[in-house]
């Protein structure tokens, strides 16, 4: 098991959108940083998740990357270059969009879904392409519950996360079901939406950021971690004898027959990592252990996944901006480049900070600086922050400038110009709100060193 140096750090609070400019002292201790917070540690089920995965294996047709891309059964709008796909999306428009790409009418519209996650073929790959040809980029959705005013009976299912593979270039989407495997009553195979508990009543996970990296998605799931699926194991209900497209009312195996709530493909989850300490008030000094409300990738040393935590500083009960931190990632893999499942095993951060921001939905960090995502509600354009380069593990954000973004922006995902990440390239993010919904990039102010 990898040991770092475990650090702590000096805590301050700034107000909503306020820039700072003197770089904090590095000095105080302040025992939320403590790196010890943010070990996370294989769930206690071991190799349950993939001895699942296994069986259904023997069951259904499986499907890779390239087929869901070729089988992509949905087209968006392209926009034109620095020009919004979606003039709703931004007000005033904004002239920092490099790419943009817009839903189908309906995925724009719809209050039953909402997209949060962003991961793209450049997390997944150095070389940013994954086969000979396909660049996607991944985005996800969690069902909102809402009411969408359609007698189709829908609102009353709970379809937990769905995943998009776009292809920026043509503008050409499907949707994958996540989904958490499980053996039924009669000792078969099956599995049911992605929840926060796994149960029947329980509501389903918000899946705020993920990333992509080789053959697996990380998925953030808001008090725990992460969830992990695998791209080896998607499958065709289309394709498979015992499977079905039919009645969106069902999920998982039926009287022999796999459904998918109507969805063709389904992935299930492989294996999960968890927190070690103790929860508290979110957003407090109480609050230790991390919330995990976004994620994404750092390829400009050794490869790290990002996460933080969400803070709304419209609410009087908090009174902290919240945290980001980061993981080596292949240390959350064995010898075999697989998934760790060994829950006495503790997946250590070597990095944490305090955000010089509320209402972050997204950062990544690239050559030591930090770039956040933050959302200012559903009628004001948000922010692209860009931080001071930062000296130690463990000292507090310093936001250096700011500059528009799309009203609602999310998870942030960093596709860098060429490979071995030393050049910077572009930050994408999803806007979220209802008829205001966009996929686009967005190129960073050059700042001098």
């Amino acid at each position: 098991m990898p040991t770092r140096l475990r650090s702590l750090v000096t805590a301050s609070a700034v107000a909503l959108g306020l820039l700072v400019t003197a770089a904090p002292a590095h000095a105080v201790a302040d025992p939320t940083l403590n790196l010890e917070n943010f070990d996370l540690r294989p769930n206690s089920l071991g190799t349950e998740l993939k001895d699942r995965v296994a069986k259904l294996d023997t069951e259904l047709t499986k499907a890779g990357v390239g087929k869901i891309m070729a089988d992509a059964n949905r087209k968006g709008t392209i926009g034109k270059p620095y020009t919004p796909c979606n003039s709703a999306a931004s007000q005033p428009q904004l002239s920092t969009v490099d790419r943009s790409i817009c839903f189908t009418s309906g995925d724009n519209s719809t209050g039953l879904w909402t997209p949060q996650g962003v991961t793209t073929v450049a997390d997944a790959q150095d070389d940013q392409h994954w086969g000979e040809k396909n660049q996607p980029v991944l985005i996800s959705w969690y069902d909102s519950s809402a009411k969408d005013g359609v007698d189709d009976e829908e609102d009353e299912y709970e379809k937990g996360v769905r995943v998009t593979f776009l292809d920026p270039a043509t503008g050409v989407y499907r949707h994958v079901l996540l989904v958490y495997p499980t053996i039924n009553s009669y000792g078969n195979p099956s599995y049911m939406s992605l929840r926060y508990k796994q149960t029947g009543d329980g509501k389903s996970l918000h899946a705020g950021g993920m990333v992509w990296y080789g053959n697996f998605l990380y998925v953030a799931d808001t008090d725990r971690g992460f969830r992990v699926f695998d791209m080896r194991h998607i499958y065709d209900l289309g394709a498979a004898e015992n499977g079905t497209t039919e009645d969106p009312s069902e999920i998982g195996r039926r009287s022999g027959t796999y459904y998918g709530h109507g969805y063709r493909y389904v992935m299930p989850q492989v294996a999960s990592w968890t927190v070690t300490s103790a929860k508290g008030d979110e957003c407090t000094p109480q609050d230790v252990a991390p919330s995990f409300s976004y994620a994404s990738l750092d390829r400009s040393g050794t490869d790290h996944i990002i996460a933080g935590e969400y803070c709304d500083g419209t609410d009087e009960a908090v009174t902290s901006n919240g945290r980001v931190a980061a993981w080596a990632i292949a240390d959350s893999l064995d010898g075999d480049k697989e998934q760790i499942t060994d829950p006495d095993y503790r997946w250590q951060a070597d990095a944490a900070h305090k955000l010089p921001i509320t209402n972050v939905q997204g950062a990544t960090r690239f050559n030591d600086r930090w770039y956040l995502s933050q959302s200012l509600g559903g009628s004001t354009n948000g922010a692209l922050v860009q931080t001071t380069k930062t000296d130690f593990s463990d000292e507090e954000l310093t936001a250096e400038t700011r500059q528009p973004a799309a009203i609602g922006p999310e998870d942030l995902s960093h596709w860098q110009t060429g490979q071995g990440g030393t050049t910077l390239g572009a930050m994408w993010t999803v806007a979220e709100h209802p008829n205001k919904r966009m996929v686009y990039s967005t190129v960073p102010e050059a700042v001098a060193d």
